[in-house]
């Protein structure tokens, strides 16, 4: 159990702080609200108004953003893979490329049905 004491000491010290830094906001932040802080703000441009029901938002905007999401992740896993490629066994580079397999086939199926065209 002593092994897991920093642990438990870290785990509390950051909620300490979450609960602290929340609670100081409360008696420090603004008290008086009007229209112009409560309002929607996109770089100085009043924002485009929203059809009644929110309106329909183009997915492949979605799509690109979780394709940038997982590329990037792909990338911290396979940096440290590549810097220390000459000591791991055989074992770590199947489990690699059953990685990248299993983030080529759905890349591939998003090309292949046109998710990437911007027409």
């Amino acid at each position: 159990m002593s092994s897991y004491a920093p642990i438990l000491v870290l785990g509390l010290l950051a909620a300490g702080f979450a609960v602290f830094s929340v609670t100081l906001t409360t008696f420090t932040g603004p008290k008086r609200y009007n229209r112009a802080k409560l309002d929607a703000y996109e770089c100085g441009i009043d924002p485009t108004p929203q059809p009644m029901g929110g309106g329909r938002f183009p997915v492949k905007y979605y799509l690109t953003a979780m394709m940038f999401i997982i590329f990037d992740i792909e990338i911290v896993f396979l940096y440290p893979w590549a810097v220390a490629f000459d000591q791991l066994p055989l074992f770590v580079f199947l489990a690699m490329m059953l990685f990248l397999f299993n983030l080529t086939v759905p890349y591939v199926y998003e090309w292949r049905r046109g998710g990437l065209d911007w027409d």
